[in-house]
């Protein structure tokens, strides 16, 4: 590695993990990928050029979209291959040291707090739900449980109905918004931690569905089953709102550490 290099960090695991483990595997810039070992652990890395990978050219590139989803893609390709060797700590893209021994400095002086990072996810897989809603599907589900509350004679029934519908259609992202509550609390349950996180863009998931959720779980491999089989339940029992399960995935909402300055 020279000066016009840097380390890139793709995501740390115990010892015993090394370049025998890792040959074949490439990284952002299609370079092999190497094991860095200290105090028990071992960081997975690779070079890169700074001309491309540096701070004022990163800048640039993470705004070209194409750019930012190839290189997104190959880093994942790589957690994914040590996740397969092991328990591992996702570090996020663009994590860049200036060389081998401040990544060894990273696993010394942070040991404690990555051990237990990994200890937290060994066993266990990220899983996505996301929650998508259709807006006259809801509104009529509260049109029809209020006309069944309501329990109205004949006479009455249509204006009953028409009243319900009003108050629906202008209900209908307060519904939304009670359904996610429950669909998020009862997969807490199932797990053992969630987060909500931040609705995605139409423009970055390719569907002009309304997403009314977004939800990243934290589950004992043992019960991703079980897991599985909420989310389809859940799906059945809210009218008007369709479930999406993904994963498993790397653990990156629940293993990530604060980041540092190289």
């Amino acid at each position: 590695m020279t000066r016009s290099d840097g380390v890139w960090l793709y995501g740390i695991t115990f010892d015993g993990v090394g370049d025998a483990q890792l040959e074949g595997v490439t990284g952002v810039a299609g370079e092999p990928v190497r094991a860095v070992a200290s105090e028990g652990l071992v960081a997975v890395v690779g070079s890169v050029s700074l001309s491309e990978f540096g701070e004022d050219s990163l800048q640039r590139n993470l705004e070209d979209l194409d750019w930012l989803a190839a290189t997104a893609r190959a880093h994942d390709r790589v957690v994914g291959a040590v996740l397969r060797c092991g328990p591992t700590v996702p570090l996020r893209l663009a994590t860049l040291y200036l060389d081998d021994d401040r990544v060894r400095g990273l696993l010394a002086d942070r040991r404690e707090e990555l051990t237990a990072a990994l200890e937290r996810v060994t066993g266990r897989s990220e899983w996505g739900v996301k929650a998508y809603g259709d807006a006259a599907a809801l509104a009529q589900a509260a049109t029809e449980e209020r006309v069944a509350q309501g329990g109205a004679g004949k006479g009455t029934a249509y204006l009953l109905r028409r009243r319900a519908e009003l108050a629906a259609r202008q209900n209908v992202e307060r519904q939304a918004a009670e359904h996610a509550a429950k669909i998020h609390a009862a997969l807490v349950e199932k797990a053992v931690d969630g987060r909500r996180q931040r609705v995605t863009d139409p423009a970055l998931t390719g569907k002009r569905a309304w997403m009314i959720f977004n939800g990243t779980y934290l589950v004992d491999d043992e019960r991703a089953q079980d897991f599985g089989a909420l989310v389809t339940q859940l799906d059945a029992e809210h009218p008007g709102i369709t479930l999406e399960r993904t994963g498993p995935w790397p653990p990156y909402s629940f293993a990530a550490i604060e980041q540092v300055n190289p």
